[in-house]
């Protein structure tokens, strides 16, 4: 069964997603708000927390950062990479959908103060990003809503097809190359 990780703030369109993804027999992990929404939907989830055996930390700085989770977006489609996850309890995650803090609107509010900024730089979500697009050849990402009905449409018809894999993974990477940007900039002024 394929599994998908779901980690968002615009949670935009991601109930149709999730339940689609459901009705197709995937496991969804999920963190946080993300999953209180789904389960608020009556859509089964499990807990990023739960399934890394691992709370969360630092009042919610630290959620999807754990190997259990990297360990299975990274992991090449060989059997020594999936038997080595296997051992430790886990398994590939298939797709990720993630979107990131708003650092971009955080900033623009009038009387911002720097700890609010700081505040609302996205780590996890980030790093969920990078390493889906960077093994896209087997990791479907999805960082932007208005991509869900595609990709569902997709998966409904069979796979996603290796070009859209690569397409999205760009995405990915220009989005975190324009949020990095966006911090440095307000840093730097």
């Amino acid at each position: 069964m394929p599994t998908a990780i779901l980690s968002v703030h615009n949670k935009t369109g991601l109930v149709d997603f999730a339940k689609g993804l459901a009705a197709l027999g995937w496991n969804l992990l999920a963190s946080g708000g993300t999953a209180k929404l789904l389960r608020d939907n009556n859509i089964n989830v499990t807990e990023v927390a739960d399934y890394t055996k691992s709370p969360e930390l630092l009042g919610g700085r630290v959620k999807t950062l754990h190997p259990a989770i990297h360990g299975g977006l990274l992991a090449r489609p060989t059997e020594s990479d999936h038997t080595e996850l296997l051992a430790l309890g886990w398994d590939y995650i298939d797709l990720v959908a993630v979107n990131l803090y708003p650092f971009e609107e955080t900033i623009a509010k009038p009387n911002v103060t720097y700890a609010d900024a700081i505040e609302n730089i996205d780590i996890g979500g980030v790093t969920l990003i990078r390493a889906a697009a960077k093994n896209h050849e087997r990791v479907t990402l999805v960082c932007d809503p208005a991509n869900y009905a595609e990709v569902l449409s997709m998966l409904q018809q069979g796979e996603i097809p290796f070009e859209t894999k690569k397409k999205l993974a760009v995405k990915g990477f220009k989005s975190t190359a324009n949020y990095d940007t966006l911090i440095s900039n307000y840093l730097d002024s």
